[in-house]
């Protein structure tokens, strides 16, 4: 795939994510919640989770209505993730996608219910009452809910809260990391998987793609975290050195850091070869802008 195709393919899907977002998340709750929802999750971000389950869903060649509704709910649960994220009890962050985080915005008790809400809210849009066939319904329930749960990106952050502090192997590190952020990547490349047909051979080789990228987005994060400024991020810059929590970089060493990011997307790419897919080519471009990014 040429780069010119993918930037447009990008900016045609992203364009589409946002109006759908636009559409399903309401504005009409009570007592301003619905602000603090569209405020959360509209206009910001880098939508790479709904890119995953898009791209993902061209490859087996799936249904785009189903697949649509995927990248909605999954990108509901990233942004309620961060609304909780950045609160005093949790991160305690001030920024986040270039702007006040909700909870400086609109104080802490409505950052909370806006997050309950959109977490609610992706389960509602991954079942509509006519359009997906129920037992795609089911099953797109079942990859979200347990990798937002005490299994998946819960989970992870139960381990970063108590690890503040304490030294942290990089098995422990990559443990914890494949829950907190790995999940939700890794099943955002299976819900859009989902939405077709794929053989158990090509099911697999996407499980490994998308942990391997899970885990390589986490690296590249902990990278950009000491290297870069706070207005190139969008979020306060140095925020994991300041709170003594282990990352990628403290435990392996920055240079370390940047070759397990080049060895993470090797094996994501060797695992597109191993799926058979013929149409695979954005998700090998997607691993690269994964590990390339700066910011």
């Amino acid at each position: 795939m040429k780069p010119d195709d993918f930037d447009s393919w990008v900016r045609l899907e992203l364009a589409a994510v946002e109006s759908a977002l636009d559409r399903l998340v309401p504005s009409d709750p009570p007592a301003g919640l619905g602000d603090a929802m569209r405020y959360a999750v509209l206009d910001g971000g880098k939508r790479l989770r709904p890119l995953l389950v898009l791209a993902a869903c061209d490859a087996v060649d799936g249904q785009s209505d189903a697949a649509m509704r995927a990248a909605v709910a999954v990108e509901l649960i990233h942004a309620y993730s961060l609304v909780h994220d950045d609160m005093p009890c949790m991160d305690d962050d001030a920024l986040r996608r270039g702007k006040p985080t909700v909870h400086v915005k609109y104080g802490e008790a409505q950052a909370m219910l806006a997050g309950d809400a959109m977490q609610a809210l992706a389960f509602e849009v991954l079942t509509p009452e006519t359009g997906v066939a129920p037992a795609l319904q089911a099953r797109l329930v079942g990859l979200l809910a347990r990798a937002a749960g005490h299994d998946g990106m819960a989970g992870g952050q139960a381990i970063d809260l108590a690890s503040v502090g304490c030294p942290l192997g990089e098995s422990a590190l990559r443990d914890m990391h494949r829950r907190k952020t790995g999940a939700l990547l890794q099943a955002s490349v299976l819900m859009g998987a989902a939405c077709g047909r794929t053989t158990p051979q090509a099911w697999k080789a996407l499980s490994d793609y998308g942990a391997a990228i899970g885990l390589a987005f986490q690296v590249v994060d902990d990278i950009l975290d000491v290297t870069q400024a706070s207005e190139t991020l969008g979020k306060t810059a140095g925020k994991d050195l300041e709170n003594n929590k282990p990352t990628y970089v403290t435990v392996l060493g920055l240079q370390a850091a940047r070759r397990h990011a080049d060895e993470l997307r090797a094996q994501a790419l060797d695992a597109l070869q191993r799926s058979g897919l013929e149409r695979a080519g954005r998700l090998a471009w997607l691993a690269d802008k994964v590990v390339d990014r700066h910011h």
